[in-house]
Protein backbone atom coordinates (compact mmCIF):
# COMPACT_ATOMS: atom_id res chain seq x y z
CA UNK A 1 0.00 0.00 0.00
CA UNK A 2 1.26 3.48 -0.93
CA UNK A 3 0.03 6.46 1.09
CA UNK A 4 1.14 9.98 0.17
CA UNK A 5 -0.23 12.94 2.08
CA UNK A 6 0.56 16.62 1.58
CA UNK A 7 3.89 16.12 -0.23
CA UNK A 8 5.65 19.38 -1.05
CA UNK A 9 9.09 19.94 -2.54
CA UNK A 10 10.94 23.07 -3.71
CA UNK A 11 14.18 23.52 -5.66
CA UNK A 12 16.50 26.52 -5.68
CA UNK A 13 17.86 27.03 -9.18
CA UNK A 14 20.58 29.48 -10.25
CA UNK A 15 19.70 31.73 -13.21
CA UNK A 16 21.85 34.02 -15.38
CA UNK A 17 21.80 35.66 -18.78
CA UNK A 18 23.97 34.33 -21.61
CA UNK A 19 27.39 35.84 -22.32
CA UNK A 20 30.90 35.96 -20.84
CA UNK A 21 30.25 39.12 -18.84
CA UNK A 22 27.20 37.62 -17.15
CA UNK A 23 29.17 34.43 -16.43
CA UNK A 24 31.88 36.46 -14.62
CA UNK A 25 29.23 38.44 -12.75
CA UNK A 26 27.59 35.20 -11.60
CA UNK A 27 30.84 34.17 -9.89
CA UNK A 28 30.35 36.97 -7.36
CA UNK A 29 26.61 37.49 -7.31
CA UNK A 30 24.12 34.79 -8.28
CA UNK A 31 20.43 35.10 -8.81
CA UNK A 32 18.25 32.21 -7.71
CA UNK A 33 14.71 31.16 -8.51
CA UNK A 34 12.61 28.95 -6.25
CA UNK A 35 10.65 26.30 -8.13
CA UNK A 36 7.74 24.56 -6.43
CA UNK A 37 8.02 21.02 -7.80
CA UNK A 38 5.30 19.52 -5.58
CA UNK A 39 2.45 21.34 -3.83
CA UNK A 40 0.47 19.41 -1.23
CA UNK A 41 0.21 16.20 -3.30
CA UNK A 42 -1.93 13.44 -1.74
CA UNK A 43 -3.02 10.05 -3.10
CA UNK A 44 -3.04 6.35 -2.24
CA UNK A 45 -2.42 3.22 -4.33
CA UNK A 46 -3.70 -0.23 -3.38
CA UNK A 47 -1.62 -3.38 -3.66
CA UNK A 48 -1.74 -4.86 -7.17
CA UNK A 49 -2.94 -1.68 -8.93
CA UNK A 50 -1.49 -0.30 -12.16
CA UNK A 51 -1.72 3.48 -12.00
CA UNK A 52 -0.84 5.95 -14.74
CA UNK A 53 0.80 9.14 -13.44
CA UNK A 54 0.60 11.74 -16.19
CA UNK A 55 1.27 15.41 -16.77
CA UNK A 56 3.31 17.77 -18.98
CA UNK A 57 7.08 18.19 -18.70
CA UNK A 58 8.04 19.85 -15.42
CA UNK A 59 4.73 18.94 -13.77
CA UNK A 60 6.37 17.05 -10.88
CA UNK A 61 6.07 13.41 -11.99
CA UNK A 62 9.72 12.43 -11.62
CA UNK A 63 10.01 14.33 -8.34
CA UNK A 64 7.11 12.31 -6.95
CA UNK A 65 8.65 9.02 -8.15
CA UNK A 66 12.05 9.90 -6.66
CA UNK A 67 10.37 10.79 -3.38
CA UNK A 68 8.55 7.45 -3.30
CA UNK A 69 11.82 5.67 -4.10
CA UNK A 70 13.60 7.42 -1.22
CA UNK A 71 15.99 9.35 -3.48
CA UNK A 72 14.52 12.72 -2.45
CA UNK A 73 13.26 13.97 0.90
CA UNK A 74 10.19 16.24 0.68
CA UNK A 75 10.10 19.62 2.43
CA UNK A 76 6.84 18.60 4.08
CA UNK A 77 4.20 15.89 3.97
CA UNK A 78 4.16 12.14 4.55
CA UNK A 79 4.81 9.11 2.39
CA UNK A 80 4.39 5.61 3.79
CA UNK A 81 4.97 2.57 1.56
CA UNK A 82 4.39 -0.88 2.99
CA UNK A 83 4.70 0.59 6.48
CA UNK A 84 8.01 2.38 5.80
CA UNK A 85 9.04 5.96 5.12
CA UNK A 86 11.20 5.62 1.96
CA UNK A 87 13.91 8.21 2.73
CA UNK A 88 14.29 7.13 6.38
CA UNK A 89 14.58 3.38 5.82
CA UNK A 90 16.11 3.23 2.35
CA UNK A 91 17.93 -0.08 2.59
CA UNK A 92 14.87 -2.08 3.55
CA UNK A 93 12.64 -0.04 1.25
CA UNK A 94 14.69 -0.58 -1.92
CA UNK A 95 14.58 -4.35 -1.44
CA UNK A 96 10.82 -4.18 -2.10
CA UNK A 97 10.82 -1.82 -5.10
CA UNK A 98 12.03 -1.95 -8.68
CA UNK A 99 12.72 1.22 -10.67
CA UNK A 100 13.18 1.86 -14.38
CA UNK A 101 14.12 5.38 -15.50
CA UNK A 102 13.85 5.48 -19.29
CA UNK A 103 16.74 7.91 -19.67
CA UNK A 104 19.09 6.48 -17.02
CA UNK A 105 20.63 3.04 -16.77
CA UNK A 106 21.25 0.80 -13.77
CA UNK A 107 23.40 -1.54 -15.89
CA UNK A 108 27.20 -1.32 -16.22
CA UNK A 109 28.11 -0.01 -19.67
CA UNK A 110 31.22 -2.06 -20.53
CA UNK A 111 30.38 -5.50 -19.18
CA UNK A 112 27.93 -8.16 -20.47
CA UNK A 113 24.33 -7.97 -19.36
CA UNK A 114 24.66 -11.23 -17.39
CA UNK A 115 27.51 -9.72 -15.32
CA UNK A 116 25.36 -6.68 -14.48
CA UNK A 117 22.61 -9.03 -13.36
CA UNK A 118 25.05 -10.89 -11.09
CA UNK A 119 26.23 -7.64 -9.52
CA UNK A 120 22.62 -6.65 -8.82
CA UNK A 121 22.03 -10.12 -7.35
CA UNK A 122 24.85 -9.55 -4.88
CA UNK A 123 23.79 -5.98 -4.08
CA UNK A 124 20.24 -7.06 -3.24
CA UNK A 125 21.47 -10.30 -1.55
CA UNK A 126 19.07 -12.41 -3.61
CA UNK A 127 19.02 -16.09 -2.70
CA UNK A 128 20.68 -18.24 -5.45
CA UNK A 129 17.52 -20.32 -6.06
CA UNK A 130 15.33 -17.20 -6.28
CA UNK A 131 17.83 -15.53 -8.62
CA UNK A 132 17.99 -18.53 -10.97
CA UNK A 133 14.19 -18.79 -11.07
CA UNK A 134 13.69 -15.07 -11.75
CA UNK A 135 16.49 -14.90 -14.31
CA UNK A 136 15.06 -17.83 -16.25
CA UNK A 137 11.54 -16.40 -16.19
CA UNK A 138 12.60 -12.87 -17.15
CA UNK A 139 14.98 -14.10 -19.86
CA UNK A 140 12.18 -16.12 -21.43
CA UNK A 141 9.42 -13.53 -21.16
CA UNK A 142 11.54 -10.59 -22.35
CA UNK A 143 13.51 -12.50 -25.00
CA UNK A 144 16.96 -11.83 -23.53
CA UNK A 145 18.71 -15.17 -24.04
CA UNK A 146 20.71 -14.11 -27.10
CA UNK A 147 21.95 -10.83 -25.60
CA UNK A 148 22.97 -11.87 -22.07
CA UNK A 149 26.63 -12.13 -23.11
CA UNK A 150 26.60 -8.80 -24.97
CA UNK A 151 28.12 -5.64 -23.37
CA UNK A 152 25.42 -3.09 -22.57
CA UNK A 153 27.06 -0.46 -24.80
CA UNK A 154 26.46 -2.71 -27.84
CA UNK A 155 22.71 -3.11 -27.25
CA UNK A 156 20.02 -1.29 -29.17
CA UNK A 157 17.71 0.99 -27.16
CA UNK A 158 14.91 -1.57 -27.23
CA UNK A 159 17.21 -4.37 -26.06
CA UNK A 160 18.63 -2.21 -23.28
CA UNK A 161 15.18 -1.23 -22.00
CA UNK A 162 14.12 -4.87 -21.81
CA UNK A 163 17.29 -5.60 -19.83
CA UNK A 164 16.56 -2.61 -17.55
CA UNK A 165 13.11 -4.01 -16.76
CA UNK A 166 14.56 -7.44 -16.06
CA UNK A 167 17.22 -5.90 -13.79
CA UNK A 168 14.56 -4.09 -11.77
CA UNK A 169 12.68 -7.36 -11.12
CA UNK A 170 15.47 -9.81 -10.26
CA UNK A 171 14.89 -9.33 -6.52
CA UNK A 172 11.10 -9.89 -6.64
CA UNK A 173 9.96 -6.33 -5.79
CA UNK A 174 6.39 -5.74 -4.65
CA UNK A 175 6.25 -2.34 -6.38
CA UNK A 176 7.57 -1.38 -9.82
CA UNK A 177 8.12 2.28 -10.74
CA UNK A 178 8.31 2.84 -14.50
CA UNK A 179 9.39 6.34 -15.56
CA UNK A 180 9.10 6.61 -19.37
CA UNK A 181 9.87 2.89 -19.91
CA UNK A 182 9.05 2.90 -23.64
CA UNK A 183 10.75 6.17 -24.62
CA UNK A 184 12.36 5.80 -28.05
CA UNK A 185 11.28 2.17 -28.53
CA UNK A 186 10.02 0.77 -31.82
CA UNK A 187 6.46 -0.57 -32.11
CA UNK A 188 7.39 -4.22 -31.53
CA UNK A 189 9.47 -3.44 -28.43
CA UNK A 190 6.67 -1.30 -26.99
CA UNK A 191 4.15 -4.10 -27.43
CA UNK A 192 6.52 -6.59 -25.79
CA UNK A 193 7.10 -4.31 -22.79
CA UNK A 194 3.37 -3.63 -22.33
CA UNK A 195 2.55 -7.34 -22.59
CA UNK A 196 5.20 -8.19 -20.03
CA UNK A 197 4.09 -5.54 -17.51
CA UNK A 198 0.47 -6.76 -17.67
CA UNK A 199 1.55 -10.36 -17.26
CA UNK A 200 3.79 -9.52 -14.30
CA UNK A 201 0.99 -7.61 -12.61
CA UNK A 202 -1.54 -10.40 -13.16
CA UNK A 203 0.65 -13.34 -12.15
CA UNK A 204 2.71 -11.77 -9.34
CA UNK A 205 0.36 -9.02 -8.12
CA UNK A 206 3.11 -6.42 -8.64
CA UNK A 207 1.94 -2.85 -8.05
CA UNK A 208 2.95 -0.62 -10.97
CA UNK A 209 3.27 3.19 -11.06
CA UNK A 210 3.70 4.31 -14.67
CA UNK A 211 4.72 7.79 -15.81
CA UNK A 212 4.74 8.36 -19.55
CA UNK A 213 3.85 10.77 -22.35
CA UNK A 214 2.81 7.84 -24.54
CA UNK A 215 -0.94 7.62 -24.09
CA UNK A 216 -1.03 4.23 -25.80
CA UNK A 217 0.92 2.93 -22.79
CA UNK A 218 -1.73 4.40 -20.51
CA UNK A 219 -4.63 2.90 -22.50
CA UNK A 220 -2.97 -0.51 -22.74
CA UNK A 221 -1.95 -0.84 -19.10
CA UNK A 222 -3.90 1.33 -16.69
CA UNK A 223 -7.47 1.69 -15.51
CA UNK A 224 -6.78 4.63 -13.21
CA UNK A 225 -4.84 7.82 -13.85
CA UNK A 226 -3.46 10.59 -11.67
CA UNK A 227 -3.04 13.97 -13.42
CA UNK A 228 -0.43 16.38 -12.06
CA UNK A 229 0.26 19.89 -13.29
CA UNK A 230 2.43 22.70 -11.90
CA UNK A 231 3.20 20.52 -8.89
CA UNK A 232 -0.45 19.97 -7.93
CA UNK A 233 -2.46 16.77 -8.18
CA UNK A 234 -5.39 17.88 -10.32
CA UNK A 235 -7.32 14.70 -11.00
CA UNK A 236 -7.62 11.11 -9.81
CA UNK A 237 -10.04 8.93 -11.74
CA UNK A 238 -10.96 5.98 -13.89
CA UNK A 239 -9.72 6.25 -17.48
CA UNK A 240 -13.03 5.32 -19.12
CA UNK A 241 -15.02 7.63 -16.84
CA UNK A 242 -12.68 10.51 -17.64
CA UNK A 243 -13.14 9.88 -21.36
CA UNK A 244 -16.91 10.10 -20.92
CA UNK A 245 -16.50 13.25 -18.84
CA UNK A 246 -14.50 14.95 -21.59
CA UNK A 247 -16.67 13.67 -24.45
CA UNK A 248 -19.47 11.09 -24.13
CA UNK A 249 -19.86 10.99 -27.91
CA UNK A 250 -19.08 7.93 -30.02
CA UNK A 251 -17.56 7.96 -33.50
CA UNK A 252 -18.96 5.58 -36.12
CA UNK A 253 -16.84 4.65 -39.14
CA UNK A 254 -19.07 2.99 -41.73
CA UNK A 255 -18.45 1.40 -45.12
CA UNK A 256 -21.49 0.84 -47.27
CA UNK A 257 -22.60 -0.24 -50.73
CA UNK A 258 -25.48 1.43 -52.49
CA UNK A 259 -27.05 4.82 -51.95
CA UNK A 260 -25.61 7.25 -49.41
CA UNK A 261 -27.60 7.10 -46.17
CA UNK A 262 -29.29 10.32 -45.17
CA UNK A 263 -28.53 11.81 -41.78
CA UNK A 264 -31.17 11.90 -39.06
CA UNK A 265 -31.54 13.39 -35.57
CA UNK A 266 -28.70 12.35 -33.26
CA UNK A 267 -26.21 11.73 -36.09
CA UNK A 268 -23.62 14.29 -37.23
CA UNK A 269 -21.35 13.94 -40.25
CA UNK A 270 -17.75 14.46 -39.14
CA UNK A 271 -16.02 14.16 -42.49
CA UNK A 272 -17.54 14.91 -45.88
CA UNK A 273 -17.53 12.00 -48.31
CA UNK A 274 -15.10 12.78 -51.15
CA UNK A 275 -16.98 11.78 -54.30
CA UNK A 276 -14.00 12.51 -56.52
CA UNK A 277 -11.71 10.16 -54.57
CA UNK A 278 -12.35 6.53 -55.38
CA UNK A 279 -10.77 5.29 -52.13
CA UNK A 280 -13.28 7.31 -50.06
CA UNK A 281 -16.42 6.26 -51.88
CA UNK A 282 -18.79 4.30 -49.71
CA UNK A 283 -17.28 5.57 -46.45
CA UNK A 284 -18.59 7.95 -43.81
CA UNK A 285 -17.45 9.15 -40.40
CA UNK A 286 -20.31 9.95 -38.04
CA UNK A 287 -20.70 11.21 -34.48
CA UNK A 288 -23.48 10.42 -32.03
CA UNK A 289 -24.28 10.99 -28.37
CA UNK A 290 -25.37 7.67 -26.78
CA UNK A 291 -27.41 9.65 -24.26
CA UNK A 292 -29.84 10.67 -27.00
CA UNK A 293 -29.45 7.80 -29.47
CA UNK A 294 -27.94 4.40 -28.75
CA UNK A 295 -25.27 2.96 -31.00
CA UNK A 296 -27.40 -0.08 -31.85
CA UNK A 297 -30.38 2.11 -32.81
CA UNK A 298 -28.15 4.27 -35.03
CA UNK A 299 -26.67 1.25 -36.81
CA UNK A 300 -30.14 -0.26 -37.32
CA UNK A 301 -31.44 3.00 -38.83
CA UNK A 302 -28.44 3.25 -41.16
CA UNK A 303 -28.80 -0.40 -42.22
CA UNK A 304 -32.40 0.26 -43.28
CA UNK A 305 -31.18 2.88 -45.76
CA UNK A 306 -28.15 1.16 -47.32
CA UNK A 307 -26.12 -2.04 -47.35
CA UNK A 308 -23.59 -1.73 -44.51
CA UNK A 309 -20.32 -3.56 -45.25
CA UNK A 310 -18.42 -2.64 -42.10
CA UNK A 311 -19.02 -0.64 -38.91
CA UNK A 312 -16.53 0.33 -36.22
CA UNK A 313 -17.29 2.32 -33.07
CA UNK A 314 -14.64 4.31 -31.17
CA UNK A 315 -14.52 6.60 -28.14
CA UNK A 316 -12.39 9.68 -27.68
CA UNK A 317 -8.73 8.64 -27.70
CA UNK A 318 -6.49 8.96 -24.63
CA UNK A 319 -4.45 11.63 -26.45
CA UNK A 320 -7.57 13.70 -27.12
CA UNK A 321 -8.71 13.24 -23.52
CA UNK A 322 -5.36 14.35 -22.06
CA UNK A 323 -5.14 17.34 -24.42
CA UNK A 324 -8.63 18.39 -23.28
CA UNK A 325 -7.66 17.96 -19.62
CA UNK A 326 -4.50 20.04 -20.11
CA UNK A 327 -6.64 22.77 -21.65
CA UNK A 328 -9.30 22.52 -18.94
CA UNK A 329 -6.73 22.87 -16.13
CA UNK A 330 -4.58 25.36 -18.08
CA UNK A 331 -1.36 23.36 -17.79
Amino acid sequence: MIECEGLSKTYRVARREAGFGNAVKALFSREYETIQALRDVSFSVRDGEIVGYIGPNGAGKSTTIKTMCGILTPDSGKCVINGRVPWRDRKKHVREIGVVFGQRSQLWWDIPVAESFRLLRDMYKVEPAVYRRNLEELTELLGLREILKTPVRNLSLGQRMRCEIAASLLHDPRILFLDEPTIGLDAVSKLNVRRFVKKRNKEHGTTVILTTHDMQDIEALTGRILLIGKGRLLLDGNLEELKKHISPKKTLHIKYQGKTPRLFEGIVLLEEKMDDTEAMEGQMKLSLDPGGLSVSAAIEALAEQTNLLDVSVTDITAEEMVAALYKEYEI
